[in-house]
């Protein structure tokens, strides 16, 4: 028997369809509302009121509320914090329960539990489904029944427990009850304004995830392996900020790299379900190192470094052409991603943590556990079987993955004259090339802010504490 209302409560899911917590509460209720919450925990904490991300939220929202309406729904938006908005919510509908799908980090489960308890205190039910990821919980753990700390293994055992079924879409039907109120409030409203996400070529949205999957799936999945490490080229889906806020279905993405057999682009969407199980299983990875014998290394402080790192203003072309696509778009190559990581723990000496944290402002599709793992994989701190040493060479980088330096040219324009022999290195470049192509190293362009191979060794020095505490 089908209870008579329930509340769905959207979060990093904004889709209408192939929706976990939509389906489950359409097929046991006969009326089914929906919310969102514009969380001022989250929000007051931003440091911009131009934030892009709160404009790709509020733009997406927009247009799931048109698509519930076109179902004889729509969604309530409410404005503060989600453990009381939420209960208030499900108390005023008289709702039976109250659904949503899983988040996996930390400070959001804390908040679904309050939020749990609240429901449970007025007698309504609290349901938390599997949305966001393939395998969740303990689905997939070693022979000895603990979670997997090396990704190798994991996605082995990850291919080996999927079936047809665990990629199947979810399909909702039923009684989709309308809002008792307009459409979504304004973005200024909230104390936001809207942003140049549309002039970068960014569609928030279901169809801007549809137009960005469409266009990979074409023919540029099938060549992913081959062109995904060179950010000069049209290589990769772009569709992160899409997946980070649930606009298009992680199980269509899947059962696609399946079908297509793009073993690379279903390795980069496990590496996904990987990071959410780790942040899951040890929360103390986002203020410590996972491995503890890391977190004996001494760093340096460094504040000029860090703002030059910050700024794209190092002397190495590919890190700084990087670092000013990241400032100039929310968006980072992910190679490049590993690349000025390197470069900020292992050159410069600087503490992962500040990388992470300027990662954490910057990036539209930002994500706790992706951020977090990735940083501390850069840092040899994490959960990976590589040697502590791993250290990027940012010109030989630079050489492999941008050979005619079109991307730092692109986002370097001081260096538009430099030949392609010195692009990667300019400061090889003698005095008189300099002056005559108007380049001079240290006046139009830094110099190097460190040597690479001195801050190579230094590195190693740095690390040996690791090798004494193990």
């Amino acid at each position: 028997m089908k209870q008579e209302k329930a509340l769905v409560w959207f979060r990093r899911d904004l889709r209408d369809h192939d929706h976990a917590a939509l389906a489950a509460a359409l097929s046991r209720s006969a009326s089914v509302y929906c919310v969102f919450v514009f969380d001022t925990t989250i929000l007051d904490d931003l440091p911009s009121r131009k934030d892009r991300r709160v404009h790709f939220i509020h733009a997406s929202l927009l247009e799931l509320d048109t698509a519930l309406r076109a179902r004889g729904g729509g969604l309530y938006v409410r404005h503060g914090r989600s453990e009381a908005e939420i209960p208030a919510l499900a108390r005023e509908l008289g709702v039976s329960a109250v659904y949503c799908n899983r988040d996996y980090e930390p400070a959001a489960k804390q908040r679904d539990a309050t939020v749990a308890t609240a429901l449970t205190g007025d007698g309504i039910d609290f349901h938390a489904l599997k949305d966001q990821c393939i395998f969740d919980g303990e689905e997939v753990l070693t022979q000895a029944g603990k979670p997997f700390t090396v990704f190798t293994p994991y996605k082995n055992a990850w291919r080996k427990r999927l079936t047809s079924a665990d990629v199947a879409c979810i399909h909702s039907e039923g009684g989709l009850a309308a809002p008792q109120e307009d459409a979504p409030p304004s973005l200024e409203s909230l104390g936001f304004a809207t942003t140049d996400l549309i002039a970068l070529g960014i569609h928030p949205g279901m169809s801007g995830a549809r137009r960005l999957w469409d266009d990979f799936r074409a023919g540029r999945i099938q060549r992913y392996g081959s062109l995904r490490d060179f950010p000069a080229i049209k290589g990769v889906s772009y569709l992160s900020v899409h997946l980070r806020f649930g606009t298009i279905s992680i199980r269509e993405l899947v059962r696609h790299a399946l079908a297509a057999e793009a073993e690379s682009w279903l390795n980069e969407l496990i590496w996904r379900d990987f990071y959410f199980m780790i942040l899951d299983h040890f929360p103390h990875a986002v203020e410590h190192a996972f491995k503890p014998e890391y977190n004996a290394i001494r760093w340096d402080d460094w504040p000029a470094g860090l703002t030059a790192w910050q700024q794209g203003n190092t002397g190495y072309p590919l890190v700084d052409a990087a670092m000013r696509q990241l400032n100039h778009s929310g968006w980072m190559h992910n190679r490049l991603r590993m690349v000025v990581a390197s470069f900020l723990c292992k050159d410069l000496g600087i503490s992962w943590r500040h990388g992470e944290r300027y990662f954490a402002e910057q990036l539209n599709d930002f994500d706790l556990s992706a951020n977090n793992g990735g940083w501390q994989w850069a840092a040899s701190s994490g959960c990976d079987a590589q040697p502590y040493f791993r250290i990027f060479n940012p010109v030989t980088q630079s050489e492999k993955f941008d050979p005619e330096g079109k991307f730092i040219r692109r986002y370097v324009p001081e260096l538009a004259k430099v030949p392609d022999k010195y692009i990667h290195a300019p400061w090889k470049m003698g005095r008189i090339e300099q002056e005559a192509i108007g380049v001079i190293i240290g006046r139009d362009y830094p110099a190097p802010i460190v040597d690479h191979a001195a801050a190579r060794e230094k590195t190693l020095a740095r690390y040996a504490v690791v090798k004494k505490a193990l």
